[in-house]
C-alpha cells in the first residue's frame, strides 16, 4: 500500500500537480492549461466574496430568490437603527412564516450578508450586502423597458459613477461599446427589413439612444481629457465616440427608408385609409376571431335541386347542343384584316420633330433654317419659336437633357436627344419677344459641342 501511494504521488509530481492542491476548476479546462494563467479567472477569483454574495441571493428557485431579496431589502431600508434583534426582525417581517424567515436569515448570515453580533444578540447589515443591494437597485431602476428602450441607462450610469470617483475601467467602457454596436446592427436590420412597423419602433428606440449618447458624450470628454487614464482606457473611449457617431448618422437612413415606404403606400379607394392604417387597427385587437362575431346574419341555407328543376336544366342543355350541331360546318371564308391607324400621342410627334430639327442643326449648322455656312450658335428663342406656348414650354423642358451622360446611356427618344453634340448655355437675363403667346424668355444659346463631334452617340 505504501508503494502504491508513493507511486501515485510521484506521478502527480511528474505532472507538476500536488495531490493536496488539486483545483476543481481545472476540470473545466483543456489539458495543459492552468486556470490561473487566464487573466479573467484571476479577476473573478479576486472578487470571490462578492460572487459568493450573489450566489447566496440568486441560487435556487425564483420564489426563494424573491424572499431573500425581500428580507435583505426590508432590513437595509430601515436606517433608524444599525442593529436588529430577532424580535425586531420578527415584527418587521411578520407577514412571513417563521420557518421561511429562519431559513433566509441563516443563509444570509452564512454568506456574509448579515453579521451576527453574539454579545449584543443582534443582526447587522454588512457593507458587502449594502454594495450588492446598491448595484441591484441601480439595475432595477435604470433597466425598465418602458423607460429605457435602448437599455443603455445602467451601463452609462456605471461609467459615470466610476468616472466620478476616478475608477473607470476598460471593461465598463467595453460593455457600453458593445451595447452601442448591438444597437447599430439592430437599427440596420430594421432598415433592411422594409417593415414600416419595425422602422418606427426602431426609430423610437434610436431617439432614446441618442438621448443617452448626448449624456455620454460629456463623460467621454472627461475620460479622454483625464491625464491619469491609461492608453487602453483612451482607446476604448475613442471607440465609443466612433460608435456614437455611426449611431447618430443613421437618422438619414431612417428618413430615406420611411420616405420610400410612404411612396409605396397603398390607399383603399377614396376613403383616405391605407394598408398601414388597417394593419394598425388589426394589431389593436387581441382577439381577431371576435371580429367575425355577428358578421354572418344567418347560417348558410343549402339549396337542393328537385326533379322539376333538373328537367328544366337538362332540356336547356339539350336544346343548346342541338343548335350548335345544326350550324354551318367548315372554316369560315377569309376576310381582309381591318385597317388600323397608328395614332401616336401629340407630344411624341412633337418630340420627334424637335429632335430632327436639333439633329439638322448639329449636322449642318443651319438651325433655324440657315444655309450650310450658317452660324454654329443660335439664340434660344430663335430655336424654340415660332410655336405655341405649350409646344415652346415642352421644348424648353427638354433642353437640360442635352449632354446628360446618364440619360444618354439609356434607350429611347430622350436618350437620342441627350446624345446630340449640342451645348445648352443658359443665363440669368431675360429677353423681350414680339410673339403673340410668349412675351419674354430667358436669354440662352444653343451651340455645337465640337469636342463630341456630330457622330457622337
Amino acid at each position: 500500500m505504501i508503494d502504491i501511494q508513493a507511486g501515485a504521488a510521484l506521478a502527480a509530481e511528474s505532472h507538476g500537480v500536488v495531490p493536496d492542491e488539486l483545483d476543481p476548476l481545472a476540470a473545466h479546462f483543456q489539458n495543459g492549461i492552468a486556470p490561473d494563467e487566464i487573466e479573467q479567472v484571476f479577476h473573478l477569483k479576486r472578487a470571490q466574496p462578492m460572487l459568493s454574495a450573489f450566489t447566496a441571493l440568486f441560487h435556487g428557485t425564483q420564489d426563494g430568490v424573491l424572499v431573500r431579496l425581500l428580507v435583505l431589502r426590508e432590513l437595509a431600508a430601515d436606517t433608524g437603527s444599525s442593529a436588529f434583534s430577532r424580535a425586531d426582525i420578527n415584527q418587521k417581517l411578520a407577514y412571513l412564516i417563521p420557518e421561511s424567515l429562519e431559513t433566509v436569515l441563516n443563509r444570509l448570515r452564512s454568506h456574509g450578508l448579515l453579521a451576527w453580533d453574539a454579545p449584543s444578540a443582534v443582526y447587522r447589515i454588512t457593507p458587502l450586502a449594502r454594495n450588492v443591494l446598491s448595484a441591484l437597485d441601480t439595475l432595477i431602476a435604470l433597466a425598465k423597458p418602458e423607460e429605457d428602450d435602448a437599455e443603455m441607462g445602467f451601463l452609462l450610469s456605471q461609467v459615470a459613477g466610476a468616472q466620478a470617483v476616478g475608477g473607470v475601467t476598460v471593461e465598463q467602457l467595453k460593455h457600453l461599446l458593445g451595447r452601442l454596436v448591438e444597437l447599430t446592427e439592430e437599427f440596420r436590420d430594421a432598415i433592411a427589413s422594409g417593415s414600416e412597423f419595425k422602422l418606427r419602433n426602431s426609430q423610437a428606440k434610436w431617439h432614446m439612444a441618442c438621448d443617452w449618447v448626448e449624456k455620454g458624450s460629456v463623460i467621454l470628454r472627461a475620460i479622454t481629457s483625464d491625464e491619469r487614464a491609461d492608453s487602453a482606457t483612451h482607446k476604448a473611449a475613442q471607440a465609443i465616440g466612433r460608435a456614437q457617431s455611426a449611431l447618430l448618422n443613421m437618422q438619414g437612413m431612417f428618413s430615406r427608408a420611411l420616405n420610400q415606404i410612404e411612396r409605396q403606400r397603398v390607399h383603399l379607394g377614396q376613403s383616405g385609409l391605407s394598408t398601414t392604417d388597417v394593419k394598425r387597427w388589426l394589431l389593436a385587437h387581441e382577439d381577431l376571431a371576435s371580429l367575425a362575431a355577428d358578421a354572418i346574419d344567418r347560417p348558410v341555407v343549402p339549396l337542393f335541386g328537385t326533379p322539376a328543376e333538373m328537367i328544366d336544366v337538362a332540356e336547356t342543355e339539350l336544346l343548346l347542343e342541338r343548335v350548335t350541331t345544326a350550324g354551318p360546318k367548315g372554316l369560315p371564308s377569309g376576310e381582309d384584316a381591318p385597317l388600323t391607324i397608328n395614332d401616336n400621342p401629340a407630344m411624341q410627334a412633337e418630340l420627334d420633330d424637335w429632335i430632327n430639327k436639333l439633329a439638322d442643326f448639329a449636322n449642318l449648322g443651319n438651325f433655324p433654317e440657315f444655309s450650310e455656312t450658317g452660324p454654329k450658335k443660335v439664340q434660344l428663342h430663335e430655336s424654340l419659336l415660332p410655336a405655341g406656348f405649350a409646344v415652346a414650354s415642352y421644348r424648353a423642358s427638354l433642353l437640360p437633357l442635352l449632354g446628360d451622360a446618364a440619360e444618354a446611356s439609356l434607350q429611347g427618344a430622350t436618350a437620342e436627344l441627350a446624345r446630340l453634340p449640342i451645348r445648352f448655355e443658359p443665363t440669368d437675363e431675360m429677353v423681350q419677344l414680339d410673339d403673340p403667346e410668349v412675351a419674354a424668355m430667358s436669354f440662352a444659346t444653343l451651340s455645337l459641342n465640337l469636342e463630341l463631334g456630330p457622330d457622337h452617340e
